[in-house]
């Protein structure tokens, strides 16, 4: 390739960077934020002090659908709403994102007399909103508006309104949506929060619709779904000598083994610190029983606990290794630190 149609003759060089005003923009920028968290506070104080009958009618009419929260934009307002309505989904409220325009071709089709449609527009006059909501209205399906302007045609067409004014735009010419999305996606977060606490879903619910995240993982994970079972678990009896006890621990890769019982019940664990501990005391090995030498009574775990116990027991005790017993102390499994760490509990 010639260096006249090479891509990196597009790149700037040092002398032809734009520079900038490095205090005006970080003056800018502080601005920017101030006027987005006073849109947020002035949103704050009308709920406050009008007691805000229109967000809990809001609320009632969300808590008793017995369809979907459908939730439509346009524009820099239809990505306020698909979060909107992601945000619903994630915590308990079974919501889905409609395109407006797309309504009016065909997808209106998902929309029930059951649902609620939640319709932000801060003009409150869409003309792709504008063109569905009275076949909306004509379903039965309730309609809550979010706009700037409580006289506009969505605020009159909606069973609810939710008035998302602000001062002005943070956008220096007033005209860039900002203030606005930051206060409208603040609202949203509010109503999800208030319907969350009210559905009283916790931890495990969120887990659920979370299986891919950290905390999925951590709330999910069972230590039957990561124990080594089988021939993988080290295991020997109580008259074992030492040195049979080593090739055990070394064919396994555990760094431990389990000491049973007849009946497979867990009655020690010999570990490699507790060999490194008897190398000091000890020279030959070849008459020593593992009964001997194995630490008695050792923590075990079941595997239907939660994997993440597992870690709390390993970092309480300074261990790398458990054993898992059922509630008759049988020998059922055995976790390495590394498991967990495979399994990205930790």
């Amino acid at each position: 390739m010639s260096s006249l149609h090479s891509p990196f003759n597009a790149l700037p060089t040092p002398s032809s960077l734009v520079t900038f005003d490095a205090e005006r923009a970080l003056a800018l920028a502080c601005e920017t934020l101030q006027i987005e968290a006073d849109a947020i506070q002035l949103l704050k104080q009308r709920l406050a002090s009008e007691g805000h009958t229109d967000f809990t009618e809001a609320i009632s009419l969300l808590m008793n659908c017995r369809g979907r929260v459908v939730v439509s934009g346009m524009g820099k307002s239809g990505h306020i709403a698909r979060k909107m309505a992601a945000t619903f989904a994630s915590t308990g409220t079974p919501a889905l994102f409609v395109h407006p325009g797309e309504a009016a071709h065909g997808d209106l089709g998902m929309v029930t007399p059951q649902d609620v449609f939640i319709a932000i527009s801060y003009s409150g006059e869409s003309s792709e909103l504008a063109a569905i909501v009275p076949i909306i209205k004509r379903l039965g399906t309730r309609l809550i508006a979010m706009t700037g302007n409580p006289s506009s045609s969505l605020a009159e067409w909606a069973d609810v309104h939710l008035d998302v004014r602000v001062e002005k735009e943070a956008c220096p010419l007033n005209l860039a949506p900002t203030a606005s999305t930051t206060a409208t996606l603040a609202l949203g977060d509010a109503l999800a929060t208030v319907l969350l606490d009210a559905h009283g879903f916790r931890e495990e619910d969120f887990a659920r619709s979370h299986p891919g995240g950290a905390l999925g993982r951590r709330l999910l994970t069972h230590v039957r779904d990561i124990m080594r079972t089988g021939d993988a678990v080290p295991q020997v009896t109580a008259d074992t000598r030492l040195t049979t006890a080593l090739l055990e621990i070394t064919k396994k890769g555990l760094a431990m083994t389990a000491i049973v019982d007849a009946e497979q019940r867990v009655i020690g664990v010999f570990t490699d610190g507790d060999l490194r501990r008897l190398m000091e005391k000890v020279q030959d090995f070849s008459q020593v029983v593992i009964a001997d030498v194995m630490h008695k009574a050792p923590r075990t775990i079941r595997a239907e606990q939660l994997a993440v116990e597992a870690v709390e027991m390993m970092e309480t005790y300074r261990i790398n290794q458990l054993l898992v017993a059922d509630e008759s102390g049988k020998l059922v499994g055995a976790l390495h630190i590394h498991d967990l760490t495979r399994a990205k509990v930790i």
